[in-house]
C-alpha cells in the first residue's frame, strides 16, 4: 500500500523523534496539524498516530519542553 502524501510527512517527522527518543512540542503540533489539515483522518494517518502515542505512552518517545 502507497502512503498518502500526508502519511509520509507524518511518518519521516515520527521516525526522526524514535531515533532521538524524543520530541519537541512543535513537532508534536506539526504531526497533529499535518493529520488534520485536510479535514480528515485516513487510514493510514490513524495507524501512524496510534502507533506514535503508544511510542510516547510507554516512553519510547519523550515529549520535551521547548527550549
Amino acid at each position: 500500500m502507497t502512503l498518502s502524501e500526508s502519511a509520509l510527512r507524518m511518518k519521516l517527522l515520527i521516525e526522526k523523534a524514535i531515533e532521538e527518543h524524543v520530541i519537541g512540542h512543535d513537532e508534536y503540533d506539526q504531526i497533529i496539524h499535518i493529520a488534520t489539515q485536510d479535514g480528515h483522518i485516513d487510514n493510514q494517518e490513524r495507524a501512524l498516530l496510534s502507533q506514535f502515542q503508544e511510542m510516547i505512552d510507554d516512553r519510547t518517545i519523550r515529549i520535551v519542553p521547548k527550549k
